[in-house]
């Protein structure tokens, strides 16, 4: 078997094969461990660093890896591992920055069967899934859907219904989300903590994104991934702090960096719109237009409150693309 990613994980929370109607081992095998390498002048080399690791899920026999975005972003060499230890070259195809999904082409056969896309929208609390990464059932979590909820994170990113499971797998990067009938319903994103259960305890659990975020038309959309309009970026890092929306960084170089924003800055209102949650901020913004568009910006800082105007950008054209060898 292959290296896993991260090591195996405790073996109270491993699914039992014989606790599904589908076949747990076929399912889980389409998980592949993927590694990658970003140049250190990359844009995202500072946060989120150079070696990246986590895991995709082959969803096509053509060689089609569905994964998380970021694991791929700027990648100059991405290596796939089947759980029967195959390394295969792998060419990032590009990600959604609205989904954050990210899509790579195995270049060549993986050897292992595809796991058919799903959709989530059935999948409630309570939901048996099996949250799995390369190597099995050994890596591989029984839980279930604790929620499904908003999500919004401070880089400029929000789902209307992410999904929250337990309990958490250690090693959640780019891992599959499968529910009751063999499906792929998510892949991995983030771990958080929640307050669940009675007196409201804190509890790890996985985010996932869900795969009915994907259009129908894949093929044409990750063709359109690097030319289509987007969504306008301002290149900030906010926070919700008592009811309001706070800077706390500015991406180097970035529209906001340009324009003046500070960390410490207070966003009132976005295009006449006030704004008191990331939700608010994201909504208000993107409903301006696509990238280029101009964003009048309500900010408090300190005890004053002014106007700015940014001209958003399009966070593609900071990024390094890669090269097919």
């Amino acid at each position: 078997m292959a290296k896993r990613i991260g090591g195996e994980v405790p073996a109270a929370v491993r699914p039992q094969a014989g606790d599904y109607r589908f076949d747990l081992d076929r399912a889980l095998s389409a998980v592949v461990g993927l590694e990658s390498e970003v140049p250190e002048d990359a844009f995202t080399a500072e946060t989120l660093g150079t070696l990246r690791s986590g895991h995709g899920v082959l969803v096509r026999e053509d060689g089609l890896i569905l994964t998380v975005g970021y694991l791929v972003t700027e990648a100059e060499t991405i290596r796939l591992t089947t759980g029967f230890g195959r390394v295969v070259e792998g060419h990032g195809l590009g990600f959604d920055q609205a989904t954050g999904f990210g899509f790579v082409q195995a270049l060549d056969p993986l050897d292992i069967p595809a796991l058919k896309i799903g959709d989530s929208r059935a999948a409630g609390p309570g939901s048996k899934v099996v949250v799995g990464g390369v190597g099995g059932r050994a890596n591989a979590v029984a839980g279930e859907i604790v929620s499904r909820e908003e999500f919004a994170g401070y880089w400029e990113y929000l789902l209307d219904a992410a999904i929250f499971t337990g309990p958490h797998h250690p090693h959640w990067s780019g891992a599959a989300v499968i529910g009751a009938e063999g499906e792929l319903l998510g892949i991995g994103s983030l771990q958080v903590e929640r307050q669940t259960g009675p007196g409201g305890r804190a509890s790890m659990l996985n985010m996932a994104i869900p795969v009915e975020l994907l259009p129908k038309d894949l093929d044409r959309f990750i063709a359109g991934l690097k030319t289509a309009p987007v969504r306008p970026w301002l290149g900030v890092f906010a926070h919700e702090v008592d009811g309001h929306v706070m800077i706390a960084g500015v991406a180097p170089g970035g529209p906001a960096h340009r324009a003046g924003l500070q960390i410490g800055d207070v966003v009132l209102a976005v295009g006449g719109t006030s704004v008191s949650s990331l939700a608010d901020f994201y909504l208000a913004l993107w409903s301006l237009g696509t990238s280029g568009v101009e964003v009048a910006l309500r900010l408090r800082r300190e005890n004053d409150a002014f106007d700015l105007s940014v001209r958003s950008g399009d966070r593609r054209k900071m990024l390094k693309q890669q090269r097919l060898h």
